[in-house]
C-alpha cells in the first residue's frame, strides 16, 4: 500500500527539514538547551534514581518477528586467563552478540526512510552495507539528558494497561498529561506507559509483541506542537500493532524519525516509574537517557535512568 494523502498532509504540517540548517544530523536534540538542562536539574527533589532499562539477555523481548534483530548473546572469550604469564593477574573478558534494538533502545533517525528520503532531505541510499548510517547516524546524537515526563495513558484510563489495540491519542495524551499536573514544554522528553510491557516482565513474549496498543498516527502533531526532543513508550512497535489503517505499516515511525527528526524510544520499563509518580504526585523528573556512540549505527541500546 502507498502512503495515503493523509500521511503525506500530516508530513507536511510536521516537517523540521532545514529547520536547524541544511547539515542538522540531530533533529529535535537541538530543542535540549543548556537552560533545559539546568532547569530540569533544579526541578530534582529527593534524589531517587529509577532504572527504566530492561536487561540484556537472550531471553529478551525479541521472538523472531523481525529477521537479524536477535537478542543478546552473551559468550565470554576468557576466564581468570593469567595473560602475562603463570602468577600473574588473571582476566575475564567476555562479548556480546545483539541487535541494538533489541531491547530497550533509541532509534536512529536512519531507522525507517520513506519515499526514498532519511530526515533533512537525505537520501536513503546513504545507509549501506558498510558503512552503515554515512550520515544522521546514531553517534551524532548529543548527550541526552533533560527534563522527562511521564503521560501515564493507563492510569489516565483508569486501568493498569491499556487493551491490545488501543491507539494513544492526542486526546489521550491530553488527558494523561492533565492528570500529570504539569504542562509538557519544549525540549522535554516524554514517556507514554500504556502498561504493556508487563506480559514481558510476566514471561509472556508473545502477548507483548502482538497485539499492542501503541502511538496513534495523529499523535506526532501533538509532539511537534509541544516541540518535544525525543518519545519512548513501553511496547515492542512504538506504535499501535496492527496499524491503525490496514497494511499502513510504521507511518508513525516515518512521522517522528523522517519528518521531525525526533528519536523515538521502545521497550522501556516504565512500571516502577508509574508507582514512584503516583505516589510523589509529580510526573516531571531529570532524564538520563544517553546514546551509546555506535558510528554508523541506525539506533541503539540505552539504560535510561529517572532522577526525581
Amino acid at each position: 500500500m502507498s502512503l495515503p494523502q493523509e500521511f503525506h498532509d500530516i508530513a507536511k504540517r510536521v516537517n523540521n527539514w532545514g529547520r536547524w540548517g541544511a547539515d542538522d544530523e540531530i533533529g529535535t536534540l537541538n530543542l535540549i538547551t543548556d537552560e533545559v538542562v539546568r532547569a530540569a536539574a533544579a526541578g530534582i527533589r529527593t534524589g531517587r534514581r529509577i532504572p527504566l532499562a530492561l536487561p540484556l539477555q537472550q531471553d529478551g523481548v525479541q521472538t523472531g518477528m523481525i529477521p537479524g534483530r536477535v537478542n543478546p548473546l552473551h559468550t565470554m572469550v576468557a576466564i581468570n586467563h593469567e595473560i602475562f604469564g603463570p602468577g600473574t593477574v588473571a582476566t575475564s573478558d567476555d562479548a556480546v552478540t545483539m541487535g541494538l534494538q533489541a531491547a530497550t533502545h533509541w532509534d536512529g533517525l536512519t531507522h525507517v526512510s520513506h519515499s526514498g528520503r532519511l530526515y533533512n532531505n537525505r537520501p536513503a541510499d546513504s545507509v549501506t552495507a558498510h558503512g552503515g548510517a554515512t550520515s544522521l547516524g546514531i553517534e551524532k546524537a548529543t548527550p541526552i539528558v533533560s527534563r522527562g515526563v511521564l503521560l501515564d495513558v493507563a492510569r489516565a484510563h483508569g486501568t493498569d494497561r491499556l487493551p491490545g489495540g488501543h491507539a494513544v491519542t492526542p486526546e489521550d495524551l491530553d488527558a494523561a498529561e492533565e492528570l500529570a499536573g504539569t504542562k509538557v514544554r519544549a525540549g522535554d522528553i516524554v514517556l507514554v506507559r500504556t502498561g504493556q510491557i508487563q506480559h514481558y516482565l510476566a514471561g509472556d513474549r508473545q502477548a507483548y509483541a502482538f497485539p499492542s496498543p501503541g502511538l496513534s498516527l495523529r499523535t506526532p502533531e501533538w509532539f511537534h506542537a509541544r516541540d518535544v526532543a525525543a518519545v519512548a513508550n513501553d511496547t515492542l512497535t512504538f506504535e499501535i500493532f496492527p496499524p491503525e489503517i490496514e497494511n499502513l505499516w510504521m507511518p508513525v515511525h516515518a512521522l517522528d524519525l523522517v519528518e521531525m527528526g525526533m528519536l523515538q524510544g521502545q521497550n522501556w520499563n516504565l512500571e516502577e516509574l508509574s508507582r514512584a509518580c503516583a505516589a510523589a504526585g509529580r510526573s516531571a523528573f531529570l532524564l538520563s537517557a544517553m546514546a551509546e556512540p555506535f558510528v554508523g549505527g541506525t539506533g541503539t541500546p540505552v539504560a535510561p535512568v529517572a532522577i526525581l
